[in-house]
């Protein structure tokens, strides 16, 4: 579900140092008292560049401009959109201005709309999730662009949207009137369908239904609610400027049963003030409409299937439906049982008509994936274009949801599915080729980085949902060195400081059930061995807040979620779980975090942040002497009073070349401390600024990394802070440590957020980071 890179200029000043310059002055107390032998903590970053995976993750719609075809659009369920450069290319357009740190919920984009009269217009209506874990409404946001996604303003939404929910890859909900593309039209989830007339500043709900989905309805549901799903309008015979009357709206049966609706499909001929049901065929009545196409003769292509959501099974329908022009009759044109149909596109009209179906939900050779009709469908006319066919890459088949035949060549198809998107450029060949177009198109989502000391053979390792555990070692190149290719989650990993050959790595595997593994590897990942046995809570606690750390070959402490951690001094192949460590604090799924002292590996510590804040328990630091076997509690963690925060809002650090030298984010601000934990020195300036209007709150400190000094500093780190510094959220930076720091990022780089940081320690000002969907970007 999760899971896909660009090399962008930043907006900032020149360089200085390896890429760095200027900076705030802003003094802050450090534990570290020696006066800076050179000038200012640096400033932004020069260059910001995905590091290569391709893919990764669920695109879930693709949108051509309806005539201006070299202009088109991705949508993602988990890290923003993409437009289309051509050759296999994507530019991302939602890393920057009104994708901040406090507009997550923002990254998942539900649908796109082109203006079809200003091929530079585009609107993206966002939201993660409808509504939360207890059923209450989550609106969404509109965001507008007059500059194909260079930038952008946004406007609230009235009703949720669902970005990230099942059933994401159903047609587009966003309409705007062909001829008065001012207005526009959305099919909500929750809310039935709704009507702007100025662009999506404001909204009405339209004749189709007034009824409102509440949180007990939502819940009662027992997943994610479909709703309206799309609309299609009819301007056969509707002149440039004015309004388009006459449309069809297919709804979903949640929707339908709740609304005291009578049909799937309804009809207005008044711009939506009012609808009529339109009657469809008995053996589709309540079905779900993926996608619907309209083509210029008046004819539409209607896909039904019996179950909704990412790779739904069928039994699934194609219908030709004849609309205004032909009486709306309906004539079935193909169906499957393997499987089920996701998405239709059609080239050209009438007899002579291609049609591309999109299979989804068949996940074995043999079975169909994407079928081909090049005579509108006529019996006996499909055939299969994809499966069996050559595929230069990995994985095609499952989340196969939407399909785009090239409105320039019939030849050119492209398609979705769960790793990103497929095309072949020779459709009507016997056997078509395929691959994957995909550069710069990156949606991993990772839980979890590291990386080695300098002089090793990679760059870091990756522990990524979906994808799982990965050695980076050309940032140029899709890493190969994993513990297991198989979908699930790379939840951690670590490498041994004197001897980065040595790697270790956790996470589950996507089977059913869902199962944990844990890995180690001798040689940079080349080879990889199994854990022969898991420690006591990893096989029953599978949420991704893990840890885990290694102080020698052959020895691992790991903390699996919501457990007490466990060691291992011969590789996994027996477990003894450690004293002096309570169950983490609960609240949220919650677990230690474990820090090596790298200097002397002999000290493991472990931070539990608090679980949640509303606990009011205080993060605390405990140590341990004899290589994270035993631990205590460090008193003066007590005394430092972090705040309360969840794993996902805490860190703690380690500088490798000092020991017991350890940074603490809480969420809230920033903690150093020279001597184990013994002391704390809180650095003044970083503070978390409340959540305004549908903005999140900005955390004042949530992630710390270190990384290779500037040559000449006082402090033998560079320090990078994920926080709010002045009222200003970004990654902060200092070379001195903590008395003077700098943003490091700028408005342009922002990518709803940061997720985790690590610093590089071969090259200064180089640092690795996840956006929300984002896959790895890296600096300098």
């Amino acid at each position: 579900m999760h899971r896909k890179h660009l090399f962008i200029i930043s907006a900032a000043v020149a360089a200085f140092v390896a890429g760095c310059s200027g900076g705030d002055r802003t003094a802050g107390p450090s534990a570290t008292a020696q006066a800076p032998v050179v000038a200012a903590t640096v400033g932004s970053a020069t260059s910001y560049t995905s590091a290569k995976w391709g893919g990764g993750g669920y695109v879930t719609g693709l949108v051509y401009h309806p005539t201006s075809y070299n202009v088109m659009y991705a949508r993602t369920d988990v890290g923003g959109a993409y437009r289309w450069n051509g050759g296999g290319s994507w530019t991302p357009i939602t890393d920057g201005i009104g994708f901040g740190g406090g507009d997550g919920a923002y990254h998942g984009v539900e649908s796109i709309a082109v203006d079809p009269t200003n091929d530079n217009k585009v609107y993206l209506v966002t939201g993660i999730t409808s509504h939360d874990w207890q059923g209450t409404p989550i609106n969404g946001r509109i965001y507008v662009s007059g500059d194909r996604g260079a930038s952008w303003t946004h406007y609230d939404l009235p009703f949720p949207v669902g970005g990230n929910e099942n059933a994401r890859a159903i047609g587009e909900r966003l309409k705007a009137d062909p001829t008065n593309p001012s207005t526009l039209f959305y099919a909500s989830r929750t809310a039935g369908l709704w009507k702007s007339t100025n662009s999506g500043q404001t909204w009405t709900q339209t004749g189709l239904s007034s009824k409102v989905l509440s949180a007990s309805e939502i819940q009662g549901l027992g997943s994610s609610p479909v709703g309206v799903e799309q609309i299609m309008f009819d301007n056969s015979n509707v002149g440039g400027g004015a309004t388009t009357w006459i449309m069809y709206a297919a709804i979903a049966p949640d929707y339908v049963q709740k609304a005291g609706l009578t049909s799937t499909m309804y009809k207005s001929v008044n711009g939506g003030a009012t609808w009529t049901p339109v009657p469809v065929p008995s053996n589709v009545s309540g079905y779900y409409v993926p996608h619907m196409v309209r083509t210029s003769d008046g004819n539409y292509y209607v896909v039904f299937n019996q179950n909704a959501g990412q790779g739904a099974g069928g039994p699934g329908y194609l219908y030709r439906f004849g609309g205004v022009s032909f009486n709306e009759s309906w004539t079935q044109l193909a169906t499957t049982t393997q499987g089920g149909y996701g998405g239709v596109s059609v080239y050209g009209t009438g007899s002579t008509a291609r049609i591309a179906l999109a299979v989804t939900g068949t996940w074995s050779a043999g079975q169909p994936v994407v079928q081909l009709s090049d005579n509108g469908g006529a019996p006996g006319s499909w055939r299969e274009i994809a499966d069996g066919m050559t595929h230069w890459g990995g994985d095609y088949r499952g989340w196969v949801d939407d399909i785009e035949i090239d409105p320039t060549n019939k030849d050119h198809i492209l398609h979705v599915h769960g790793g990103g998107v497929w095309e072949t450029w020779n459709a009507s060949a016997t056997n078509p080729s395929w691959d994957a177009p995909v550069n710069n198109l990156e949606e991993t989502a990772t839980l979890a980085l590291v990386t080695p000391p300098a002089g090793a053979s990679y760059k870091f390792v990756n522990s990524a949902g979906d994808i799982g555990n990965w050695v980076q070692t050309d940032l140029a190149t899709k890493p190969t060195r994993t513990p297991n290719s198989a979908w699930g989650n790379g939840d951690a990993a670590d490498v041994l400081w004197s001897d980065p050959n040595y790697i270790v790595a956790v996470g589950i595997t996507s089977n059913t059930p869902v199962t944990a593994y844990g890995a180690w590897s001798g040689d940079s990942g080349n080879s990889w061995s199994n854990f022969a046995s898991l420690p006591a809570g990893a096989s029953t606690n599978f949420a991704d807040t893990v840890s885990i750390v290694t102080t020698s070959r052959n020895n691992i402490v790991w903390a699996p979620a919501n457990s007490i951690p466990s060691w291992t001094s011969n590789n996994g192949a027996s477990w003894t779980q450690v004293s002096g460590l309570p169950a983490p604090n609960g609240g949220l799924n919650n677990a230690y975090r474990l820090v090596v002292d790298r200097q002397s590996p002999n000290k493991v510590y472990a931070f539990d942040g608090g679980g949640a804040w509303w606990n009011g328990t205080t993060g605390k630091v405990y140590q341990s002497t004899d290589g994270g076997h035993s631990f205590a509690l460090v008193q003066g963690s007590v005394a430092a009073n972090f705040a309360p925060n969840d794993f996902g809002l805490t860190t703690m650090v380690g500088n490798p070349n000092a020991s017991g030298d350890l940074w603490v984010a809480d969420g809230n601000a920033v903690y150093h401390s020279t001597n184990s934990g013994a002391s704390w020195t809180k650095l003044s300036g970083f503070a978390t600024v409340a959540a305004s209007g549908s903005t999140g709150a900005l955390q004042g400190a949530t992630r710390i990394a270190l990384g290779k000094a500037q040559s000449g500093a006082s402090y033998s780190a560079a320090v990078y802070v994920v926080g709010t510094r002045g009222g200003v959220w970004g990654i902060w930076h200092s070379d001195d440590g903590g008395a003077t720091w700098a943003r490091f990022n700028d408005d342009a780089h922002q990518y709803a957020g940061i997720g985790v940081i690590a610093g590089d320690w071969s090259t200064y000002g180089r640092i690795y980071f996840s956006g929300n969907g984002r896959g790895v970007i890296y600096t300098n």
